[in-house]
């Protein structure tokens, strides 16, 4: 095997690649990160972890202060003190400081991930009960459906692959495939219920709702493959949605895309509104009455059968 079948195969192969991020056992913290976005996650967690380790360990110390040095057995005639301004314009003034202190890197973040004006590569994903659809619109306009592989161990174990057993719950039977550094516009919806696109090392988790199309975006900076699952309630196995992409340089990107614009089924366009003025059958049937004809399409089975 050889040229574009060996590279597609490669691809398409679902065994987990050496670079690949996923769920560990015992894991603290978020999966290593592998877009922009996810990197700018991690600064603001690190960052409110600062501030609310503060704010806790100065609780803590004020009450314990509160606890000794006010306890009954010194204070035998308790103050009376109701008000201290000082203390009133602190307590206001200080959490106000905090909160501006969070909003502005907050803000920043959640318009650095909302959309990308530069995309490279446009991908809907479509939420069904109880898999996930996914479109290139701008790559050959192909669709094609990605369900999970194995529900239980003796599935995956049964479903294992040139010595590479599946990951339970994770892998699905077809990958997305992306480029590296190259921004993706994510657009999302669904046909039933609410769903909702999540892949952890991407800092991606948008809903997908009927009737609508969101969008957001990512960028991976590494090759590999990258697990996420839906992450909304959307019904008896909403924990059998998972989503699988996979990261390639472009070259073998462009060799998956010819082959996939091949392999899948073309998008199917809806049939737009009737032209405003526009001459239909209705039309004609009338104006072949006004003009003293008969109305019908004047096929030869019609005709003899009027002449009949």
């Amino acid at each position: 095997m050889s040229g574009l079948p060996a590279v597609a195969a490669f691809i398409l192969a679902w065994p987990v690649a050496a670079l690949a991020d996923q769920p560990r056992p015992w894991e603290l913290g978020y999966q290593r990160a592998a877009s922009p976005v996810m990197e700018q996650v991690e600064s603001f967690h690190g960052l409110l972890l600062v501030i609310i380790t503060a704010i806790s360990v100065f609780v803590l110390a004020l009450l314990l202060y509160v606890m000794v040095r006010f306890r009954a057995g010194r204070n035998p005639t308790p103050s009376k003190t109701s008000h201290n301004t000082m203390i009133e314009v602190l307590w206001t003034v200080v959490p106000i400081m905090i909160l501006v202190v969070i909003a502005i890197p907050s803000f920043k973040l959640l318009y650095f991930a909302d959309r990308t004006s530069e995309a490279g590569l446009t991908v809907k994903a479509v939420g069904h009960q109880w898999y996930w659809s996914y479109e290139y619109p701008d790559s050959g306009n192909f669709t094609f459906d990605s369900r999970v592989v194995c529900r239980t161990a003796d599935e995956c174990t049964q479903a294992a692959k040139g010595g590479q057993t599946p990951l339970r719950l994770l892998d699905t039977d077809q990958r997305i495939v992306v480029p590296v550094n190259t921004n993706v516009r994510l657009l999302v919806t669904a046909v039933d219920v609410i769903h909702s696109w999540a892949m952890p090392a991407f800092g991606v988790k948008l809903d997908g709702v009927p009737g609508r199309l969101n969008e957001t975006w990512f960028r991976v900076e590494r090759e590999g493959v990258y697990y996420g699952q839906c992450s909304e309630l959307c019904g008896v196995d909403h924990g059998f949605m998972p989503i699988t992409v996979e990261a390639v340089s472009k070259e073998k990107f462009d060799a998956w895309l010819k082959m996939a614009q091949e392999k899948f089924d073309k998008v199917e366009t809806p049939a737009g509104p009737p032209v405003k003025g526009a001459e239909t059958p209705e039309k004609k049937a009338d104006a072949g009455a006004s003009a003293g004809k008969p109305a019908g399409n004047g096929n030869a089975v019609e005709l003899a059968g009027r002449a009949n």
